[in-house]
């Protein structure tokens, strides 16, 4: 097996990634079996995995037009990262991994609150750390809590699982002449308004010099070859 290149990872996963965009259900559990069997993998070869899971594919805060105000409906979003969060937690434990679920708002019942040096402690302790509820405040998309919790624990690199192989200079789906970036600076991304992440989560990331690579987690095989340094997806750095 190679070596790692990345030994402690944070995984950021939207909702819609739970139900393959079929939206006539909340969530796919196949799908989810795929996803956790990609984590086991890179756990079993001591990669330590936190997740920060959006809540898309259950409720759409800041994009809803139920006429929920915006801050009760970013609540709303946040709870629903929790459900997708303990959705993911069962399949993980399913298979025989250790996880512990946080949560950035009160749910004591079904996740400990986020604690830094806790979930540092589990991440040590082998356990897939699973981050709900992005900040626990409103205005902030899941991206900004994944890029929050990224850099308070200290991760070597931030992974965004899409449907699509990496960055492209258009849309590879409308445009067959779109090329793939290998890799991209922050600052080009911005200019290019590439959109990898809302441009609150990009800015933390290149304030502190946080690496991220965009990749299809829908294929197999992908985690490990992002963790083992392999040429797939696009990597936004300095």
């Amino acid at each position: 097996m190679s070596q790692l290149k990345y030994k402690r990872i944070l995984l950021k996963l939207s909702g819609e990634a739970l139900n393959g965009g079929d939206k006539s259900q909340i969530i796919n559990s196949d799908i989810l079996l795929q996803y956790a069997h990609e984590i086991k993998a890179v756990v079993d070869a001591g990669c330590q995995v936190a997740i920060v899971i959006g809540g898309g594919n259950i409720f759409r805060g800041a994009s809803s037009n139920s006429g929920i105000e915006r801050e009760q409906g970013d609540y709303m979003g946040m709870m629903a990262t929790v459900i997708n969060g303990m959705a993911i937690q069962s399949s993980l434990e399913k298979i025989g991994l250790h996880t512990r679920l946080l949560s950035a708002i009160k749910v004591e019942q079904v996740a400990e609150p986020f604690i830094r040096r806790r979930a540092i402690r589990h991440l040590e302790k082998g356990r897939v750390v699973i981050l709900g509820a992005g900040t626990g405040n409103p205005y902030f998309s899941t991206d900004s809590g994944g890029a929050l919790r990224a850099n308070e624990l200290g991760v070597d690199l931030l992974l965004k699982g899409t449907s699509v192989d990496g960055v492209y200079t258009a849309d590879p789906r409308k445009d067959p002449t779109a090329t793939r970036y290998k890799q991209i600076s922050y600052d080009e991304a911005i200019n290019k308004n590439l959109k990898i992440m809302d441009l609150t989560a990009f800015a933390l990331c290149k304030e502190n010099k946080m690496p991220i690579v965009v990749f299809d987690m829908n294929y197999p095989g992908n985690l490990m070859k992002v963790v083992t340094g392999g040429d797939i997806g696009t990597l936004v750095t300095e």
